[in-house]
């Protein structure tokens, strides 16, 4: 037999009323055949399949993927939306509770060998889809959000002639008006430093296992192709 480590975020722990379980499966399970087993389990899950990724001890897996005995296998519900050259152009990278030290993360990436250093910033704002919105809450499963998060940095350095790149992220209650993400990029020419900028925060919201609940007048969902109801069927 082997026995797995699972873990569940955001919307699926919800569903499911657990965070992480163990379980005995036969060997040569699938982590596909994992999900399903899940999904008798606890038949809220059963209508999301079609939009989860999977993931063991934090790396990105298929369907078909056969785990191990005692390794960690993750389901990824959607996300809110290197080499050794590279290496030298990725500055911090960071998850933390704590509010966004903006001008911080400008001095971590600055160099007399930029020109200019573009800045990305996301807030919570007051109104989203026609809700009054009153607070954000982030949730992520972290060491593998940091990997991922460094992952980007790396090719960010290798896509673009920038000079350095900085990400930080926050979890917890991010109240109205506060910065929820930045990054900061530094780099000999502008348009190096926008592009790689605009990239970073749009693979961030593809991949990066950060969840956003919206915390709304009336009600709170989760934010992706996920809703704070259970899937039908």
């Amino acid at each position: 037999m082997t026995r797995l480590r699972l873990r569940l975020f955001a919307a699926l722990r919800e569903r499911a009323g657990a965070a992480e379980l163990e379980r005995e499966f036969p060997d040569g399970v699938t982590v596909g055949e994992v999900w399903r087993s899940l999904a008798e389990e606890f038949p809220a899950l059963g209508g999301a399949r079609g939009t989860i990724a999977f993931a063991v001890n934090q790396e990105y897996v298929e369907a078909d993927f056969k785990p191990r005995d005692n390794d960690e296998v993750a389901f990824i519900p959607p996300v809110s939306g290197g080499s050794g050259r590279t290496g030298q152009h990725v500055g911090p990278i960071a998850i933390g509770r704590e509010p966004i030290d903006v001008a911080a993360l400008q001095a971590a990436v600055a160099d007399s060998g930029a020109g200019g250093v573009v800045t990305f910033v996301g807030m919570t704002r007051r109104e989203n889809a026609g809700r009054i919105v009153i607070r954000l809450e982030y949730e992520a499963y972290e060491p593998m959000a940091l990997q991922e998060m460094r992952k980007i940095a790396e090719e960010a350095a290798r896509h673009f002639r920038i000079t350095r790149i900085a990400i930080r992220h926050r979890i917890g209650v991010v109240e109205i008006g506060e910065s929820s993400v930045a990054i900061a990029v530094s780099a000999p020419h502008r348009g190096d430093a926008f592009d790689a900028c605009r990239f970073a925060i749009d693979r961030l919201k593809e991949i990066v296992p950060i969840w956003k609940k919206e915390h709304f007048d009336g009600g709170k969902v989760w934010i992706g192709s996920q809703t704070s109801h259970p899937p039908r069927g």
